[in-house]
């Protein structure tokens, strides 16, 4: 009896070591990584949830991937401590230029120069993630916005108007909007004064600097912002007044998005971002149109902005999923599901990708005739004092108030530049 008892106890050990190999084996199978992601864009928060995540986690069942959003006000401070503590999520949404780049010389962000998915994208796409010598990139592009004008199509049918092309066909529009007294012309205030430059200057600039060339020969000082480019940009502003709003310098960024999709403005300077509002609230049909050319120019250029990347905390513990999850982003599979998701930030990859929002489809078609840049303030020559940035709010509104000449905001602009940036010769 004794023999029997210990041999069914033997019997019973064995199997139970049988059940335990053939659950941890199982375990082992199906163990997932959890990743988390930083970020100051609370308002995306239930897209990602919804739509990006569960897409990456269907390819990659492996990984989980908590997004962990934090005010945006409250980001730079909120991310720069974790990071300090160590107790910062694996990927970090970055901002463009010299925050992101700060936490990369800081040693906080990876660089992804091996990265297979960044050959994915354009150098003017990179270059918000760049060291300033173009060598090293450590986040990957997401979205930018582009610049340009929507419009009602219900004023311009009722009033016979054409979509502008041209500089003369613009004002004309607008001179024929401003008789017929039933619409403002252009929904843009100066009250916030960012708008004036953001809408304003870095909107249809580009066409007059042409771009790419005269932005780097600023950085570069083989170009003055007291150049004619320069001047004629903030000439063409000066333009915009006798159809601004009445009273335009009290008016908000706010109340220029009320006056526009009410109904009782005719044009809206606008950026990309103000798709998804502006659909939800304009009871008419809109459309969008690029900077007008200026007489006689026959290549468009357009400010397509970085707004937004992803980068590696150097610091992760789970960098190998972290770098899955950054490959996928590189991937145009990413980009049509979060172009779609978030009609207005557009993907940034050299191929184009498909887009589904009709008025997205307009301001995304630029990209095919168009060349892109960024806005001029934007990398290297705002680190000092005055801050480039701030200088181009106060001179882009006061231009466009009447209270300053287009030559005088250009000779402020480069006197402030010239009393801390001093551009390497070559």
């Amino acid at each position: 009896m004794r023999t029997g008892r210990k041999l069914a106890a033997l019997l019973v050990a064995l199997g139970l070591v049988v059940v335990s190999v053939l659950v941890a084996a199982a375990s082992a199978q199906t163990k997932t990584t959890t990743i988390t992601i930083e970020s100051w864009r609370s308002d995306d928060a239930s897209i990602w949830n919804s739509k990006i995540i569960p897409a990456f986690e269907k390819a990659h069942p492996d990984i989980k991937v908590q997004f962990a959003p934090t005010a945006p006000t409250e980001y730079n401070a909120a991310l720069s401590a974790r990071l300090k503590g160590g107790t910062a999520g694996d990927l970090v949404t970055c901002r463009p230029f010299d925050e992101s780049l700060k936490l990369y010389q800081q040693g906080f962000l990876a660089s992804l120069n091996s990265l297979t998915g960044m050959t994915n994208f354009s150098n003017v796409a990179k270059s918000a993630w760049q060291t300033d010598d173009g060598k090293t990139t450590f986040c990957v592009p997401m979205a930018s916005v582009l610049h340009g004008f929507i419009y009602n199509k219900d004023a311009f049918a009722k009033l016979h108007l054409a979509v502008p092309k041209t500089e003369a066909q613009f004002y004309s529009d607008l001179q024929k909007l401003k008789a017929d007294g039933k619409y403002t012309p252009l929904a843009i205030g100066t009250h916030d004064q960012w708008e004036a430059a953001t809408m304003g200057w870095e909107n249809i600039g580009p066409n007059f600097w042409q771009g790419e060339k005269g932005r780097l020969g600023v950085i570069n000082g083989t170009l003055k912002l007291t150049a004619k480019p320069f001047v004629e940009t903030f000439a063409d502003l000066a333009k915009w007044r006798p159809y601004m709003p009445k009273g335009a310098s009290s008016v908000q960024y706010a109340d220029s998005q009320n006056l526009f999709t009410s109904g009782r403005a005719a044009i809206y300077p606008a950026g990309s971002w103000e798709i998804p509002g502006f659909e939800a609230k304009a009871k008419f049909k809109m459309g969008a149109f690029k900077p007008p050319l200026p007489t006689g120019q026959k290549t468009c250029y357009i400010s397509d902005q970085n707004d937004h990347a992803l980068g590696l905390n150097a610091k992760s513990k789970n960098a190998d999923a972290a770098k899955t999850f950054l490959q996928w982003v590189a991937s145009p599979a990413f980009a049509v599901v979060y172009q779609n998701a978030l009609p207005g930030f557009f993907a940034m990859q050299k191929k184009s990708v498909a887009m589904n929002d009709a008025l997205g489809k307009q301001f995304l078609s630029w990209r095919n005739t168009c060349k892109s840049t960024i806005r001029l303030s934007y990398q290297i020559l705002s680190r000092g004092n005055p801050n480039l940035e701030n200088e181009l709010w106060l001179t882009s509104a006061n231009v466009m108030n009447g209270k300053m000449t287009p030559q005088a905001a250009a000779a402020r602009l480069q006197k402030g530049l010239n009393k801390w940036y001093h551009p390497k010769k070559k």
